[in-house]
C-alpha cells in the first residue's frame, strides 16, 4: 500500500500534468520536431527559427528531455523516437492531435468544471457554434480537425474485423472523407457503396474516391442522417459517430438507419466501449476521452450495456461485438421487429 507521502507524490503529478500536456503542444505549435528532423540543432538557432527567447526557449526543450521526447548532446538537441512522433511526416503523426489540444479544444477543456456542473459541453459557449458547425465553418481548423482523426487508426484492421458476408452494397454514415469505405471497396471488387456526409466531408470523400479510381462504385450524398439515411443497404457503417452524440440523437440516428434498411441488413457501429464495474480493468486513455466528449461536443463513451439499451430503443438486437485494439470494438446489431411495428 502507498505510503502518506507516495500518495501526496502521485497526486502532485497529476495535478501537475497539465503543464507536461502544455509544454508538448507548445513544442509542436513551433513545429520545432520538423526544425529538429533527422539531425541537431542548437537552442540558439531553434529560438531564431521560432522566433522565441533563446533562454526560455533552452529551458523549454530541457524540461522534454526529462520525459524523453529530445536529447541533449554537444551538437544540440536531438529528437528520441518518442519525440519523432510530434514531426509533420511521422507515420500516424500525434502533430494534429497536439494542434487542437493547444488551441480550441486545450481552451475548451479547461472549463471542464462548468460541463460537470452543467451537464452541456464548453465548446458552444467558448465559441459561439456547436463544435461541428464550428468545424463546418473553419476550413483551416477543419483541415487540422480531419488529420487528427486519421492518427493511428488501423483501418486495415477495422476493416478486416467487418464481417461481409452476403453484403453487396455498404452504406456508410457519416463516413467523412471516406478513407474506411475507401479501404473495404479496395479490397472487394464485387462492393458498391454510398457514403453519407456533409458537404464539406462529402467533396473530400468525392476526391478521395476519385483520386482512389473507387468513383464508379461508391456515390457520395450529402444529408443530414438525423433526418434520413440512404435507403437499400446491406450493411449500414458508423465509425466514431455515436459517441458524439447524446443519448436521444443517437436513438434519432439508429432509427433513420434502422427506417433505411431492407430485410436482413445489419447496422455496424465502430466506437470505444467503457469498462466499468468491480472487475473492470482501469483504462485512463478511455475515461480521459469521455470527459472529452462531455466538454467538446456532448457525447459520451458507452458501456456494452448502455449501447444495447440505444439499440432496443431503436428497434435493433446487437448480435456480435468484436473487441479490437484500445477498447475500440466492432458491434453488429439487426432489426429486432418490423418497421410497422415501432
Amino acid at each position: 500500500m502507498e505510503t502518506t507521502t507516495a500518495h501526496g507524490q502521485r497526486l502532485r503529478r497529476m495535478i501537475q500534468g497539465h503543464l507536461l500536456s502544455r509544454a508538448v503542444c507548445v513544442l509542436a505549435d513551433l513545429r520545432v520536431p520538423d526544425l529538429i528532423g533527422e539531425g541537431a540543432r542548437d537552442g540558439p538557432e531553434l529560438a531564431r527559427l521560432t522566433g522565441t527567447d533563446p533562454d526560455a526557449l533552452i529551458r523549454l526543450l530541457r524540461a522534454l528531455v526529462t520525459f524523453e521526447l529530445l536529447d541533449e548532446r554537444d551538437d544540440g538537441f536531438r529528437l528520441t523516437p518518442l519525440g519523432a512522433g510530434l514531426r509533420t511526416d511521422a507515420p500516424a503523426s500525434a502533430l494534429p492531435s497536439a494542434l487542437l489540444a493547444h488551441g480550441q479544444i486545450g481552451e475548451a477543456w479547461q472549463h471542464l468544471g462548468n460541463a460537470v456542473r452543467t451537464g452541456t459541453p464548453s465548446f458552444p459557449d467558448l465559441y459561439g457554434t456547436d463544435f461541428f458547425s464550428y468545424v463546418d465553418r473553419n476550413p483551416a481548423f477543419r483541415e487540422v480537425f480531419d488529420r487528427s482523426q486519421a492518427d493511428g487508426l488501423a483501418l486495415d484492421d477495422l476493416a478486416d474485423a467487418v464481417d461481409l458476408t452476403g453484403v453487396r452494397r455498404i452504406v456508410d454514415v457519416g463516413g467523412g472523407d471516406g478513407a474506411l469505405l475507401a479501404a473495404l471497396l479496395a479490397g472487394h471488387p464485387h462492393l458498391h457503396g454510398t457514403l453519407l456526409d456533409l458537404a464539406a466531408p462529402a467533396r473530400r470523400a468525392r476526391e478521395q474516391m476519385r483520386a482512389a479510381g473507387l468513383d464508379g462504385r461508391c456515390t457520395v450524398v450529402t444529408g443530414d442522417f438525423f433526418a434520413s439515411v440512404p435507403a437499400g443497404g446491406d450493411l449500414y457503417l458508423l465509425r466514431q459517430i455515436l459517441h458524439d452524440w447524446d443519448d436521444a440523437r443517437c436513438v434519432t440516428l439508429l432509427r433513420s438507419c434502422r427506417r433505411a434498411m431492407p430485410p436482413g441488413a445489419r447496422v455496424v457501429v465502430s466506437d470505444l466501449v467503457l469498462d466499468t464495474g468491480p472487475s473492470a480493468v482501469p483504462d485512463e486513455s478511455a475515461a480521459l476521452m469521455d470527459l472529452y466528449m462531455l466538454t467538446v461536443v456532448g457525447g459520451r463513451e458507452r458501456t456494452i450495456a448502455q449501447f444495447h439499451d440505444l439499440f432496443a430503443r431503436a428497434g435493433l438486437t446487437i448480435r456480435r461485438v468484436t473487441p479490437l485494439a484500445g477498447r475500440t470494438a466492432v458491434i453488429e446489431a439487426v432489426a429486432a421487429r418490423s418497421v410497422h411495428e415501432e
